[in-house]
């Protein structure tokens, strides 16, 4: 069998990308991608709803949720007070009984209060319950570098929820893998944690039909 050259690896990529860019439908920001994904998935089923700090009257911290509190009303996007800890302990509680949350933080460095939930209940829930238990929940928000915010806000939590059994973590780069990930995540009956980069929301990648 004959081995590919990387030449010939780098040819075969550059052809895909150019295919995929021929067929795109349309120029599209990380941020819309993701808000036009999370509106479908909505719109799809009445289970599915978003809850984190200023993400229904402000319209989250990167406007990722905007437009979504004027469909959906204040039930499915629900604000919360400034307590990670709180509201991931509510969205937790709510996909054991059915429901599909997607938990949004202002950003992964603050989700650091709510660990416990997110290791201890979300993650191990399945394993403990003999795989009788399912958790249906997304936790998703900016991770890793940004400009002029320090360095409580510009960690990237990648490898810490990666070893992690029971997570399954996804980090999109343009807005294909954005609409596409989180989709599947919502989707999925077992938690999924979804690291989003600052510093991509808006820039515009194409997204195909």
């Amino acid at each position: 069998m004959r081995r590919m050259t990387i030449s010939a690896l780098q040819q075969a990529s550059s052809a895909a990308c150019v295919l995929a860019t021929r067929f795109a439908a349309t120029q599209m920001t990380v941020r819309d991608a993701l808000n036009s994904a999370m509106d479908e998935e909505m719109a799809r089923d009445s289970k599915v709803f978003i809850l984190g700090e200023e993400v229904a009257q402000y319209q989250g911290a990167y406007k990722v949720t905007r437009g979504l509190l004027e469909k959906y009303g204040q039930d499915r996007v629900v604000d919360t007070p400034i307590t990670e800890h709180g509201f991931t302990g509510m969205a937790v509680g709510a996909a054991f009984n059915g429901l599909r949350p997607i938990c949004e933080y202002m950003t992964f460095n603050f989700a650091l209060q709510s660990i416990d939930h997110i290791v201890n209940s979300a993650a191990k829930t399945l394993y403990m319950s003999g795989g009788r238990i399912n958790c249906p929940i997304l936790f998703r928000g900016p991770n890793g570098a940004s400009a002029g915010v320090a360095a409580q806000h510009t960690q990237c939590f990648g490898p810490w929820y990666a070893s992690v059994p029971g997570l399954k973590v996804v980090a999109p780069y343009n807005s294909e893998d954005a609409r596409g990930m989180i989709k599947a995540g919502i989707r999925d009956d077992n938690p999924v944690v979804m690291l989003e980069h600052e510093l991509l929301y808006g820039e515009e990648f194409p997204v195909s039909e």
